[in-house]
């Protein structure tokens, strides 16, 4: 019988931030290492686009760049990626095209009670996210800036960029395009739709310069062709396409100061960010740009920006066939957790 390598938490008429409510939302998370006396050894590592816990916990070990030996490492699985809440596991009437939207403010408000009420957790050494998981470590800074020591967020930005959202968009539109999409909903499985996915995120996940240097040759592939296919087309091959959509929407809508307490205004959103807090872009980045976040890091009183000097783009900040980048974020984590 399969068994599970996560727990799931269930959140009895969760209001989402849209209005709707869900009889039972539910948080799915996996724990890594061992809670001290105090309660505070605890680290929040919120998932990226597309990913689960398992897709993105190689980084945690004894002495990896999340040291489980001396910390308290929590997973949460965000809405819509399969395994928390999502259209693809919704009761009716949520779903058949009924999805409902999610946003980090839903992420963050769940993942908080979650450490209240199962861990008794109040107050955390290190949100630290990649992309979509540092959006939410960000989220947790602004909405809830007593409760975070310090945050490490890579390869992301506070409020996603006009730019930003004509990449997501283009990859809706590749989705969408397939002749399974009925306009609210997917009739069947969209196996076209979700390669040129694949490939469509090919492109912006990576720089101009890692495919001029043909670094994939070195990953094991034997041409440009075997990756897109092994590697793109295969990782969204294995997704839910109405998932994919359902983040999507949270990606575009991601911005710390769209809420009751800040009501749009992103420099005080930024600005009431208390723990002190490394912004790190991909120097590469197609689509979290260096300037993007270096303008946003300006306005946060104890922010350091620290770019990682980096040809693999977006894929800088999950470097986990990179070992240069690898050693470059456990240096500035560990550096981050000493202070």
């Amino acid at each position: 019988m399969f068994m599970p390598d996560f727990e799931l938490y269930t959140l009895p008429n969760f209001r989402l931030q849209t209005g709707l409510t869900l009889p039972e939302a539910k948080l799915a998370y996996r724990t890594y290492g061992a809670l001290n006396a105090s309660r505070s050894n605890a680290i929040l590592y919120p998932t990226s686009y597309g990913a689960q816990h398992t897709d993105i916990d190689w980084l945690i070990g004894p002495y990896r760049i999340l040291d489980s030996s001396r910390y308290f490492i929590i997973i949460p699985n965000m809405f819509g990626n399969g395994l928390s809440s999502s259209p693809s596991n919704l009761n009716e009437p949520f779903g058949g095209g009924r999805f409902p939207v999610f946003t980090h403010v839903d992420n963050v408000t769940a993942q908080r009670q979650l450490l209240r009420d199962v861990f008794e957790i109040e107050r955390l050494a290190l949100a630290y996210g990649w992309s979509m998981g540092a959006q939410q470590a960000l989220h947790w800074g602004s909405l809830f800036p007593d409760s975070v020591e310090r945050i490490a967020a890579v390869c992301s930005s506070a409020r996603t960029s006009p730019h930003n959202i004509v990449f997501l968009e283009g990859l809706r539109g590749a989705l969408t395009a397939d002749p399974a999409w009925a306009g609210d909903r997917f009739t069947t499985r969209p196996e076209r739709g979700l390669r040129a996915f694949g490939r469509v995120y090919a492109g912006w996940a990576l720089s101009q310069a890692f495919y001029r240097q043909k670094v994939y040759l070195e990953l094991g592939y034997s041409s440009l062709e075997d990756y897109l296919i092994r590697d793109w087309e295969a990782s969204f091959l294995r997704r839910d396409a109405s998932n994919l959509l359902s983040m999507l929407e949270t990606w575009k809508r991601s911005d710390i100061s769209d809420n009751d307490r800040y009501g749009g205004d992103l420099n005080a959103a930024l600005g009431a960010i208390q723990a002190k807090t490394l912004i790190m872009p991909g120097t590469t980045d197609l689509y979290f740009t260096q300037e993007d976040s270096l303008a946003e890091a300006r306005l946060i009183p104890n922010a350091q920006f620290r770019p990682i000097p980096s040809i693999w783009g977006h894929r800088a900040g999950n470097p986990a066939r990179n070992p240069v980048d690898q050693q470059f974020l456990k240096t500035a984590v560990a550096e981050l957790l000493s202070d």
